[in-house]
């Protein structure tokens, strides 16, 4: 990403892995993985990085990958900076059981993944397509409009060769100014990026920014000791990012779900599919004349719909995977709606369930009306101080209800005490933004 003198090795795939070897001159006749001298005509926007140490990476890991072609076919390829170089060829275990490519060069940019995207990321055939992108650019002051229309060309690439391979969008993660990367910048290059995926299912967008910046927007020194790059701890927190979303594409967590209810506890989710929910109609909504560009969505229902031996909803955002009621990650950035149980519960009852959110999720477990926010609580909040949620892993949402009053605990820790509910009515479950998981969905009746 940045001249290897600033690089930490405790943290980046050292240089040494693609060096050439000693013998070899320091100089070599250019070949098919030289970075070009002349820019002129070659497609994207900005200069090429320059500096020895980057050009002599961009030769030797192309150059390495060009013989890894065969072996890394069908792989989930991982393209980027140096920061997607820091995973290491083993990606740090931190995916057990999936075939994995990285094909992370430290100091490039936009032009310079666009410029080797056929054979270092189309050529492999990939099953899914991780990108994190765009820092350098900022750095060597590229303009962010250019930067997001060198992404639009990858993007467009990507769909050109493989129009239906999973794309995994992360969000540009914060840096500092004293990195030439101030927040604003990195904000600005977000948005063109989700303005260009927004309404296309090809493309899941994971919110990393949120994921690791302060209040104002830097990077949190915890996760990056630099203020640009990641420490252990900061790839083990990206990792659990990724995890629900390779599950919900099917490489992780693949198994059903064997978890039996307790005595006197009826199963609302069969884990199979949605039976016993659906749609409920929505009363109209006002549309605005001018709605802004990031505002929500609201599904209007008008009537009832039953999903009842349905592996999804009617439009796909409700899915039942392998034990999992997966939310899907909107196409449109945020979009508002909830599936109900068909079934009403007018007695007292306790409720119980497990969560599992992407980062800044924001979701909603609806209590007979009254909604119970279910998000991930540190980035999402309100209930930002909880002390035993775990990020990004599942959560246990237990819900007492008695004489109209619900009480709600999340893996032990009072959310709320006096929410006060409806004689009667469904459980719903809201889908906002990000991706949210549910599973092991039970209640028990109180006796009276």
């Amino acid at each position: 990403m940045i001249p290897s003198r600033l690089l930490l090795s405790c943290f980046l795939l050292p240089l040494a892995a693609f060096a050439a070897p000693a013998t070899t001159p320091a100089t070599t006749a250019p070949d098919k993985w030289t970075l070009p001298a002349d820019e002129t005509g070659l497609p994207g926007e900005g200069p090429l990085r320059r500096y020895d140490g980057y050009v002599k990476l961009w030769h030797n890991a192309r150059s390495t990958w060009a013989t890894q072609v065969e072996k890394d076919q069908g792989a989930i390829v991982f393209l980027g900076d140096s920061i997607t170089q820091g995973w290491g060829a083993n990606f740090r275990n931190a995916f057990p059981g999936m075939k994995l490519a990285n094909r992370g060069i430290g100091g490039d940019t936009t032009r310079g993944m666009l410029l080797r995207l056929e054979e270092d990321v189309l050529s492999l055939n990939p099953s899914a397509i991780v990108m994190l992108l765009g820092t350098n650019d900022i750095e060597v002051g590229i303009a962010p409009d250019a930067i997001g229309r060198n992404f639009a060309a990858i993007l467009g690439a990507i769909k050109a060769r493989h129009p239906k391979v999973p794309v995994v969008l992360c969000r540009m993660f914060p840096s500092a100014t004293e990195k030439q990367r101030p927040a604003e910048t990195i904000r600005a290059v977000n948005a063109l990026y989700e303005a260009t995926v927004k309404g296309d299912p090809q493309v899941t967008v994971i919110d990393t920014w949120t994921l690791f910046a302060t209040p104002e927007g830097d990077a949190i020194p915890a996760w990056f000791p630099d203020l640009l790059h990641l420490n252990p701890a900061g790839y083990e927190r990206w990792a659990a990012a990724l995890r629900p979303i390779f599950a919900t594409l099917g490489y992780l967590d693949t198994q059903a779900d064997t978890f039996e209810p307790e005595p006197g506890y009826i199963s609302l989710f069969n884990g199979r599919d949605l039976t016993g929910w659906g749609f409920q109609p929505t009363p109209p909504r006002k549309q605005p004349a001018n709605p802004k560009p990031d505002a929500p969505v609201f599904v209007e229902i008008k009537e009832a719909v039953s999903f009842d031996g349905k592996t999804a909803s009617n439009d796909g955002r409700y899915r039942a995977i392998n034990g999992r009621l997966v939310v899907m990650t909107p196409v449109e950035g945020r979009r508002i709606q909830q599936l109900s149980t068909t079934r009403e519960f007018p007695e007292d009852f306790i409720l119980k369930l497990e969560f599992r959110a992407t980062p800044n999720a924001d979701s909603g477990v609806f209590i007979r009306q009254p909604q119970l926010q279910c998000r991930d609580y540190p980035l999402a909040g309100p209930y930002k101080d909880l002390k035993q949620y775990r990020a990004q892993d599942w959560n246990e949402l237990v819900v007492t209800v008695r004489n109209g009053v619900a009480q709600a605990e999340c893996n032990g820790e009072t959310l709320t005490n006096d929410m006060k509910v409806p004689a009667t009515g469904p459980i719903g479950l809201e889908g906002d933004r990000g991706q949210m998981e549910y599973r092991r969905i039970r209640l028990k009746t109180l006796a009276p």
